[in-house]
């Protein structure tokens, strides 16, 4: 194994995955350095998600190494992997996840709760998020009762609570409306400065992917130069054209 650069808080190294045989990831090889903002970008299906997820250490790569604080995640067993999640990463999806028995700000503060906080250091934390985010009225009502958007915002504030070492975004504004995404978007990348977390963010969309100090640009299961201006089309659709 070839230890990580020293300033790189994530390395990993020629990653390649498939799903069911079909490829994801075909050798890419990425580091991110500490406190930095990285934007994942391509089309739909180029295998961000495979990527973030082989990097938070929620898959294994079927080949490839990662590391985490130069200190490899793709050898650890199971439970030590989740141990590491719960700890030290946070992870947005395109789709909230909350727990539908529990109240917003129970599923915001759930990383605290789960970690041994009181109860009330963990209310007060979540409440602080839910503010920032423009929900903390919803904070006594349950996912149910919210809108999607609502919802989104409640998963983010739950990513944010625990100031993790690094926050996994994986389209994190995507049940959002344009303005909606950019004050999600501007609290983010705000927190992520002021506490020094390190992000991830995977996105198809050029203008969230300006919220990043540099992009890494996948293209079926590879890395690429560059991307073309977006928006960018879907994996395997030929973008539309103007007839004659």
């Amino acid at each position: 194994m070839v230890a990580p650069p020293d300033n790189d808080v994530l390395w990993g190294r020629g990653l390649r995955h498939s799903h069911q045989g079909s490829p994801a990831l075909l050798g890419v090889s990425v580091g991110v350095r500490d406190g930095e903002i990285l934007g994942i970008v391509g089309p739909r299906g180029a295998g961000k998600t495979t990527l973030l997820k082989c990097l938070s250490g929620q898959l294994v790569a079927d080949e490839g190494e990662v590391w985490f604080n130069s200190a490899p995640v793709h050898t650890l067993p199971g439970a030590a992997r989740e141990r590491l999640r719960r700890e030290c990463f946070g992870w947005v999806g395109s789709s909230p996840q909350l727990v539908p028995e529990l109240t917003a700000w129970e599923n915001a503060a759930l990383p605290l709760l789960l970690s041994g906080a009181t109860h009330r250091a963990a209310r007060n934390s979540a409440q602080e998020w839910l503010d920032r985010l423009d929900v903390g009225e919803c904070a006594r009502r349950r996912p149910g009762d919210l809108l999607q958007a609502q919802r989104q915002r409640v998963a983010v504030a739950r990513a944010l609570v625990p100031l993790p070492e690094v926050i996994f975004a994986d389209e994190p504004t995507a049940p959002l409306h344009r303005a909606d995404r950019a004050q999600v978007l501007r609290t983010l990348t705000a927190a992520a400065r002021t506490h020094g977390i390190t992000v991830l963010l995977a996105t198809h969309d050029p203008e969230v992917a300006a919220f990043t100090d540099r992009t890494v640009a996948l293209v079926d299961g590879q890395r690429a130069a560059a991307l073309p201006n977006g928006p960018w089309p879907e994996e395997g659709v030929a973008p539309c054209s103007a007839s004659a």
